[in-house]
């Protein structure tokens, strides 16, 4: 199949002032043309668009601050949105109605349609500190009295809102993956471009180097590294913590990426005439063969964002991660460990549902990328 991109002469009534654009347009433009062509590419970066501005500003965008509660709506079920035509639009959704269960002693709810608890766009709320700088109550969507319940996606235990807490976790689950790939980027780029140019024994020794940390199972090795970070140490360094594990496994592969694409141009004439001319070494893999495959890094690294997410997931989960008070995906999703939890309030499993959106959206950006960016794609 010709691609209108590549292959101007295929389209017998395309503009000749469209084919001048196309000559003459650099790489990003004629990758960014490809890219917007592959429809669940682009549906994965509106997605990830829309996650990341959430995790930016989620204290506005969060009804409730994420450790607000209110011990008697423990395991509160979620509420359904409702709108009234009544003399405008207004929203709303009905309270409860709660008693105990004499034989489990759970409380158990049920709707209480005589009950409205009245909702509205940019209501005051709790005072949060937008990223710790600027303070303030307004929040995105919310009660108009704060006091009144709003649960729309349930509470857990401790009857907090998890749909607020889902919308915090999102900042740490998500930048986890942009801070460990840029480490990864550092050291896959540097030691898989000097394998790559220089050759010979450096290369052996690096390839020996980057074998032996593929062969050790990640899993135990983030387990065991997990383990090790004292219990002491306060919820940022933590944070830096973990995300150093996970990128200590993940520049291996593109180390590797690096160093076949350095063996393939490095006997280019431009690279031969930087040589003859007396350039540095390290100047001449950064300014002249770098550049020559930024797109299939960028594309690399995309598709290891969701390893890295997964990763912090799954420690978090087995409880040797990322712990409260910090709220990530994976902090949430511990609390959905017990069986007997999960049958009373299956909702604490809607933070699992938003891992597999991020991971799908970062996998369908990913491949979109790396399409776009392949030129021998057709």
């Amino acid at each position: 199949m010709n691609d209108p991109v590549s292959d101007p002469a295929s389209d017998p009534v395309r503009d000749p002032d469209r084919d001048e654009e196309i000559y003459v347009a650099p790489q990003y433009k004629l990758v960014w043309w490809r890219f917007r062509r592959n429809r669940l590419a682009v549906a994965g970066l509106v997605v990830l668009g829309f996650l990341y501005l959430l995790a930016a500003f989620c204290e506005f965008w969060a009804p409730h601050t994420q450790d607000h509660y209110r011990a008697v709506y423990s395991y509160a079920p979620p509420q359904r949105i409702h709108v009234s035509f009544d003399g405008g639009v207004h929203f709303f959704v009905y309270g409860y109605k709660s008693r105990p269960d004499p034989e489990t002693l759970l409380r158990t709810f049920t709707v209480d349609r005589s009950t409205r608890v009245p909702l509205r766009f940019f209501p005051r709320g709790e005072t949060y500190q937008l990223w710790g700088l600027f303070g303030t109550d307004r929040h995105f969507f919310g009660p108009v009295k704060p006091g009144d319940p709003m649960y729309l996606f349930g509470a857990d235990e401790q009857g907090r809102d998890l749909f607020s807490r889902l919308i915090y976790g999102s900042r740490i689950s998500m930048s986890v993956g942009l801070v460990g790939v840029f480490l990864s980027l550092a050291l896959g780029v540097l030691l898989g471009g000097i394998s790559g140019y220089l050759g010979g024994i450096t290369d052996n020794l690096i390839q020996r180097f980057i074998e032996f940390f593929m062969s050790i199972p990640t899993l135990p090795l983030w387990l065991g590294l997990a383990a090790a970070i004292p219990s002491g140490w306060g919820p940022i360094t933590s944070y830096f913590a973990i995300t150093i594990i996970l990128s200590l496994m993940g520049w291996t592969g593109l180390a590797r990426v690096v160093r076949s694409r350095f063996f393939q141009i490095r006997s280019e004439d431009y690279v031969l005439a930087a040589e003859l001319d007396g350039v540095r070494r390290m100047r001449i893999i950064r300014r002249h063969m770098l550049p020559a495959f930024t797109s299939h890094v960028i594309a690399s690294l995309t598709l290891s964002i969701p390893g890295m997410i997964l990763g912090e997931t799954a420690l978090s989960f087995l409880g040797l991660g990322l712990q409260p008070p910090v709220v990530s995906w994976g902090v949430l999703l511990n609390d959905a460990q017990n069986v007997r939890v999960l049958s009373t309030a299956p909702w604490l499993l809607l933070s699992g549902a938003a891992v597999v959106v991020a991971v799908m959206a970062l996998n369908f950006v990913g491949d979109g990328l790396r399409d776009a960016a392949d030129p021998y794609e057709s």
